[in-house]
């Protein structure tokens, strides 16, 4: 969050402490406040129904005992754009055992998660100044799973054989499960695989089975032949060889990731991305930076590849995309919930990239902890706690530069 200007232009902090003694003192402790308005967001949700909690202790209304009048906190409340709780009243509910106002949900959540605070016209916007919502914690876990009746199970399980046995066709259909077809229809069946994804079969039949009459010349990594395909376009095919002694090995690879070389590299996929971006002709926004789509070479130079879902930047014309592409880990907020896409898509993928090199983890199969769930949230723990420092690479010791590390750090 942030803070506010108030009239006496005094910040107004966004975080109260309660001064009361709680029995839940560690969740219950501080409290969320604005003016007008607070918002949540969560991501990368698997789809299903969750149980979302609302716990809420109104800590920051002094009133006059002496007088029936006082301020007032009243706000609505929605959550996934529906409104939940309409002119809300922390000290009008009823608290529990524990002292506190509890909001409980069944929410069905497709991929993301959005809860929206914000005051709405009525109580008190005198005093307190900080007179708009007010939560003190949010917790989010799916529904517990039920037993099925055997009857269901059995609908479900004449269900799958009936698609097992469908899919089955279609596969044989296609000449996957020793159906025959012809080369001419293998390879239109290209047009199944989005992005232009070939089976090792139509491979095998645009090169003539890898025919050396087709032989283009042979490289370290292996030869190269000319293939053609059905609309008249020619293609080029790598046969990789086990033989080849081409190329970076994984142990050579990892004695050479220094410091200096972690810099080089980012600074490599920075430069092409700013090529991309504002030096190129056509403006492109790649939309799925990641470290499989950064390749390097001999001389560990980055290169970005798979342009298979690249856009062209319009300028002024502000992408609203309908079919969101890229990879959860990546994407941008605004771009992977509302479609929102702008060059900042790339440069926010590049961050976790980044981020990656720099620690040495990789993002999709970072492991969770009770503070964290990405090595997004890895970096924004350690840096509230003034210990980004802690996230460089252990395996890099003392030998990396503290002050081109902490320009990572972002304020």
């Amino acid at each position: 969050m942030g803070f506010t200007k108030s009239v006496s232009d005094e910040p107004l902090p966004f975080i109260i402490k309660d001064t009361r003694r709680l029995e839940h003192q560690v969740l219950l402790g501080t409290a969320r406040v604005a003016p007008i308005s607070l918002k949540y967001y969560g991501f990368c949700f698997l789809k299903g129904v969750y149980i979302l909690k609302l716990h809420f202790v109104e800590m920051g209304l002094r009133k006059n005992k002496g007088s029936p009048l006082g301020p007032r906190r009243v706000f609505d409340v929605d959550i996934q754009g529906k409104n939940v709780l309409k002119n809300f009243n922390i000290e009008e509910g009823q608290l529990n055992d524990y002292g506190f106002i509890l909001s409980q949900y069944n929410v069905l959540i497709e991929s993301h998660l959005e809860i929206h605070l914000y005051w709405s016209g009525n109580g008190s916007t005198v005093y307190p100044q900080n007179y708009g919502p007010l939560i003190a914690a949010i917790s989010v876990e799916p529904v517990p799973k039920q037993h099925l009746s055997i009857a269901l199970k059995a609908g479900i399980a004449g269900s799958s054989l009936v698609f097992l046995t469908l899919l089955l066709l279609v596969l044989w259909k296609l000449g996957y499960l020793g159906g025959q077809r012809s080369s001419k229809e293998e390879l239109k069946a290209t047009e199944l695989f989005p992005g232009r994804v070939y089976t090792f079969r139509q491979i095998k039949d645009a090169t003539q089975n890898f025919n050396a009459v087709n032989k283009l010349g042979e490289g370290g990594f292996g030869p190269v032949y000319k293939g053609l395909l059905p609309d008249g376009i020619s293609i080029a095919v790598k046969q990789l060889s086990g033989k080849s002694k081409q190329g970076i090995r994984s142990e050579e690879l990892k004695s050479r990731l220094n410091w200096l070389t972690r810099v080089k590299i980012i600074l490599g996929i920075a430069k092409r991305l700013t090529y991309l971006h504002e030096e190129s002709k056509l403006k492109i926004i790649h939309r799925d930076i990641k470290p499989t789509n950064i390749l390097l070479d001999k001389d560990l130079n980055a290169k970005i590849t798979d342009f298979g879902d690249a856009k062209l930047n319009e300028g002024e014309h502000t992408h609203v995309i309908t079919r969101i592409a890229g990879t959860t880990g990546y994407m941008a907020p605004e771009y992977a919930m509302r479609g929102y896409l702008t060059p900042k898509a790339d440069v926010y993928s590049f961050g976790v990239v980044t981020l990656e090199i720099v620690s040495g983890r990789n993002s999709a199969s970072y492991r969770p902890s009770d503070q964290t769930v990405y090595l997004l949230d890895l970096a924004y723990v350690l840096h509230e706690q003034g210990n980004l420092m802690d996230l460089v690479d252990p395996k890099l010791g003392t030998d990396y530069s503290w002050t081109e590390a902490s320009a990572n750090d972002v304020h």
